[in-house]
């Protein structure tokens, strides 16, 4: 039997659509969505940049915001990290329009900073645990996630290089994927970040 916990539950003091309860959004989960978006890029300045862009999305929609507690607040946000995510990962390039629209300078980061975020939200370990699992996944994994992920080359490009077809290629870098995210505790792609 569940119970509820009324921490979890707790009521959004001032709605997300007002300015005020926008500002408090932001104080209470930038942090959280900075963590969020560091552990899936793995690079501190692209996390600022995606943190950025999120919220600036996530202001731009804020009256179609419905939802009512903090946790639904930090999922609608989670949610416009993860599609930023997605498309900056898809495209090889973040997508500012957002941030551009509302005039948001996103700050460039010292190299102590970026140390910093790398440290708070344990980027050191993650990637020990990353290198150990792509040393399991098999060459023909391993090898079509360099040329998609690493180098970014199109599907065709990666079958063009290994020799095999473009369908094939797509199965490994899916496989490869799927199987990294599974080892680093993500039941999906989508999860992982990747």
């Amino acid at each position: 039997m569940t119970t509820y916990d009324p921490d979890t539950q707790r009521q959004l003091a001032v709605p997300v659509r007002e300015p005020a309860g926008f500002v408090a959004l932001y104080r209470r989960e930038s942090e959280a969505v900075l963590a969020f978006c560091a552990r899936r890029v793995l690079d501190p300045e692209t996390a600022m940049d995606l943190t950025a862009e999120t919220f600036a999305q996530a202001y731009r929609g804020r009256r179609g915001f419905r939802g009512t507690t903090e946790p639904e607040a930090k999922a609608w946000l989670l949610t416009i990290a993860r599609r930023q995510i997605a498309s900056f990962l898809k495209r090889g390039s973040m997508d500012r329009r957002a941030t551009q629209r509302l005039g948001i300078q996103t700050p460039t980061l010292t190299p102590d900073q970026a140390e910093e975020i790398e440290r708070r939200v344990g980027l050191p370990q993650l990637r020990v645990v990353l290198g150990e699992e792509l040393a399991r996944l098999s060459v023909d994994q391993r090898d079509a996630l360099r040329l998609r992920v690493v180098e970014e080359r199109s599907y065709e490009e990666v079958a063009r290089s290994l020799g095999i077809s473009e369908a094939t290629a797509r199965a490994r870098v899916s496989r490869g994927l799927r199987a990294l995210g599974v080892a680093l505790g993500h039941t999906t792609i989508e999860e992982a970040g990747l």
